[in-house]
């Protein structure tokens, strides 16, 4: 059951330069910030205090705001010259706005903190602090057990037992949050199904057919969760394969090979360069089959394989598989995923039209742990699949929402099991403005 990542952001803003709208002093600035989720609304979320005759003004008022992975919160920061005491801001001076994601703020490490609740941990009758637990990494501690009944009832009583605590170790736990804004990459790499059961992508019945609006099922599911994912790698160049085509110039099928046709270089320039890169290769290759993933997932893996010999939590790889029928190297793909679980590495599959998806949903191992054919078991389940019809009528952000809303967990628990800190520490980075550009 996929579960939401929220945690709660904090967002400090500063300004520098601003412009001077006063006669005779200068601009007393307000900010207001603005979020949009939805694509098309913005609504306000909330107001700095006004700092007077300032022009590099540093608010203290905070924005708090709810922060969650699989959405692509769009952010508005506003800044105003107040001159009176309205609400409405179309009649104060207008100095400057800066848009963003809250993906984008996270992901540059420097900019925000997120709200940590740290807690004392009860113990039975008594209470056992941290601080007291702590006394054990100098020698040993030793805690009475009190029974309040028998305390009040017999006169000599003492205790009813003592708790000798002869070792405490305080573990960090890092959450997502952690890991990104101490700076984890998160690598993403797109793989596009050219079978022949796709259709000819001239006919308008075919999956591949890119309608007049320019959109077709594989188009809407890269933009959908590259739209998400593409905040949190800082240099925005996405591998891209296909898989299941004759491609020039011998004709021979592959299932590997790279949009660009460039195989010492298969990036792409943002998802616009994915999307651009399956547009150009889609006339160029003759659809073919069988429908075979392992050679896709055992790429990435070799490149998730290469990032465990680093000693930090500082990469990590998401494999976006679109498909549109069942899977032909079944038993090969289920070693693939059980290798892969070992690695730092996550599996979305998209299925498109209306196929049988059936083991599409047993690769994702919601159900219980994928084995291989061998009986190994995974390690972790890091494969979600979706059907893209489930989505045909939902909102554009519902697919992304629900395909990501699992890898938050996936990343955690595998640096979490490798025991791996976050290449920065980000208890250690300065809460600077998130806006200081403005």
């Amino acid at each position: 059951m996929a579960t939401q990542c929220v945690t709660k952001v904090e967002l400090t803003v500063s300004c520098e330069n601003l412009l001077d709208k006063d006669i005779g002093s200068k601009s007393d600035p307000l900010c207001v910030l603005l979020m949009n989720t939805t694509g098309s609304q913005w609504y306000e979320v909330g107001r700095t205090e006004k700092v007077q005759n300032c022009l590099a003004p540093k608010f203290a008022k905070k924005f708090i705001i709810d922060y969650y992975f699989e959405i692509v919160q769009k952010l508005k920061f506003g800044i105003y010259d107040i001159d009176n005491k309205t609400v409405d801001l179309s009649d104060d001076d207008f100095l400057g706005e800066l848009e963003c994601t809250l993906g984008q703020v996270v992901s540059s490490r420097k900019h925000t903190r997120p709200l940590v609740l740290k807690n004392n941990r009860p113990a039975g009758r008594g209470t056992i602090t941290v601080s007291h637990l702590q006394r054990c990494l100098l020698f040993i501690a030793e805690f009475e057990c009190i029974n309040s009944k028998k305390q009040q009832k017999k006169k000599g009583y003492k205790n009813s037992g003592v708790v000798s605590v002869k070792l405490c170790q305080v573990v960090k736990e890092y959450t997502f949050l952690d890991y990104i804004m101490g700076g984890c990459q998160i690598n993403f790499t797109v793989g596009i199904d050219f079978t022949g059961s796709n259709g000819d992508p001239k006919s308008p019945q075919s999956l591949h057919y890119i309608s007049p609006q320019g959109v077709n099922e594989y188009l809407s599911a890269i933009w959908s969760v590259g739209m998400v994912i593409q905040d949190y790698d800082s240099d925005k160049m996405f591998p891209a394969f296909g898989f299941g085509a004759q491609i020039p110039p011998t004709w021979q099928v592959s299932h590997e090979f790279p949009l660009n046709f460039n195989p010492a270089n298969p990036f792409c320039a943002g998802i616009e360069g994915v999307v651009e890169a399956y547009r150009v290769c889609l006339p160029q290759v003759k659809l073919y089959g069988p429908t075979n993933f392992s050679p896709i997932i055992n790429h990435v893996a070799r490149f998730a394989m290469q990032a465990t010999q680093q000693k930090t939590a500082s990469q990590y790889f998401v494999l976006l598989i679109i498909t549109d029928g069942v899977i032909t190297d079944l038993d090969q793909t289920r070693s693939a995923i059980v290798n892969a679980s070992r690695l730092p590495m996550s599996i979305i599959i998209i299925g498109v039209g209306g196929a049988d998806f059936t083991a599409m949903e047993f690769l994702d191992g919601d159900d219980g742990r994928l084995r291989a054919p061998t009986g190994e078991t995974a390690a972790r389940d890091i494969v979600q699949f979706v059907p893209f019809r489930q989505f045909q009528n939902a909102p554009r952000e519902a697919l992304a929402q629900s395909v990501l809303a699992e890898l938050p967990g996936q990343v955690v628990s595998y640096f979490s099991i490798h025991k791996l800190k976050p290449p920065h520490d980000p208890e250690s980075q300065p809460s600077a403005p998130s806006a200081s550009a403005l």
